[in-house]
């Protein structure tokens, strides 16, 4: 047997006291798996319909990681704040099962259309109604209702009727009619229409043209910004305005008319040049013909193309290329000679405009 130095007995003893000592803490309750409530819950509404988007939880109340969560319910009310989800008028299906996988960290947007019954909207304007929804585990347990959002009640009214388009020169222009009585200027309430425009196979809605609901019968509005060469679909609607005393103007949108399409193919000559003068040299100088005219203001132009012609015969162009300044000096003339010109514009397509006035002149 082995004997140790009464000095090394602490030193030997002292690490077996202390993982003696050791104790484990209390065990801890088991996750409930509630789904932390969303807090980013937008609402948008659109005629009947309010489109409510939120991010789908990808965590528990406890800080856990989400293995499954159930359908979320949607919950509406009239009351301003809501205290319980109640009755929910419908149900988001359950979210996939979580996964380990990268692409299960990326936010996930969930989306509901709910429809506003006809006997809630309102003539109202400071009428609305208040939305959250509540996410349920694998159980059917929660862990609350989400940030709210309030949505106007104000009634919408149907699209224009005849909604329609036609391309000219100037740009698109798009037509309909109305049959709706002018809005009364005292009330808080008025009515806007408003034509949008996309590019064919894009998302993005640029905003053509609007006009105030008054006692037009026909509407039209001209959109200029286009782009040659492009397809371009076009709607239409009525927004309901809300002005209010405390806050900024509520908008709420009709439904649409139907989109129509339009190519917009460029076959619009730009305007005829004006003003067209034709001096000759004086004499003893060499001999030419200067022309100046009013310069033409189309966006598109590219240029101008000059034609001479003699009395009893055709006029024919006499510069090779499109001039990019409304003047030209004829070189090509005979002394004792008459001539008359004329102008036209060229747009970067290559469509020309009709020929101007002629204007004559003769050469010494």
């Amino acid at each position: 047997m082995r004997c140790y130095p009464p000095k090394l007995l602490p030193a030997l003893f002292a690490p077996l006291m202390f993982a003696a000592c050791a104790t484990i803490g209390p065990p801890q309750p088991p996750s409930l798996e509630l789904p932390k409530p969303p807090l980013d819950l937008r609402a948008t509404r659109k005629g009947d319909l309010v489109n409510l988007t939120w991010t789908a939880p990808t965590a528990t109340t406890d800080r856990q990681r989400a293995r499954s969560i159930g359908p979320t319910r949607i919950c509406r009310g009239l009351e301003p704040v809501l205290r319980q989800c109640g009755t929910p008028v419908g149900e988001a299906a359950a979210q996939p099962t979580a996964t380990t996988t990268p692409d299960s960290r990326q936010k996930v947007i969930r989306t509901f259309a709910d429809s506003l019954p006809g006997t809630l909207q309102s003539d109202n304007p400071s009428a609305f109604v208040t939305y959250a929804v509540e996410s349920l585990n694998a159980s059917g347990r929660s862990a609350g209702l989400s940030n709210q959002v309030r949505v106007s009640l104000a009634r919408t009214l149907p699209p224009p009727h005849d909604f329609s388009a036609h391309l000219t020169g100037q740009g698109v222009v798009l037509t309909w009619t109305s049959d709706l009585p002018p809005a009364d200027s005292t009330q808080p309430v008025h009515h806007v229409y408003r034509v949008y425009r996309r590019a064919e196979g894009g998302h993005e809605q640029t905003l053509a043209g609007q006009l105030p609901v008054g006692r037009e019968h026909s509407l039209a509005i001209t959109d200029s910004s286009i782009e040659w060469e492009a397809t371009y679909e076009y709607r239409a609607e009525i927004v309901t305005v809300i002005a209010r005393d405390n806050g900024p103007e509520i908008q709420v949108e009709g439904d649409d008319t139907p989109e129509v399409e339009v190519w917009a193919h460029d076959v619009f000559p730009p305007s005829v040049p004006s003003g067209l003068q034709a001096v000759s040299s004086g004499p003893g100088q060499k001999t030419f013909v200067d022309l100046v005219w009013a310069p033409v203001t189309d966006v598109d132009l590219d240029g101008y193309n000059v034609y001479r012609r003699q009395e009893g015969s055709a006029a024919v162009k006499i510069n090779a290329e499109p001039l990019k300044t409304p003047a030209y000096r004829d070189v090509s003339v005979a002394s004792g000679k008459k001539y008359l010109y004329s102008a036209s514009a060229v747009d970067v397509r290559g469509n020309e405009s009709a020929h101007s006035d002629e204007a004559s002149e003769s050469v010494p």
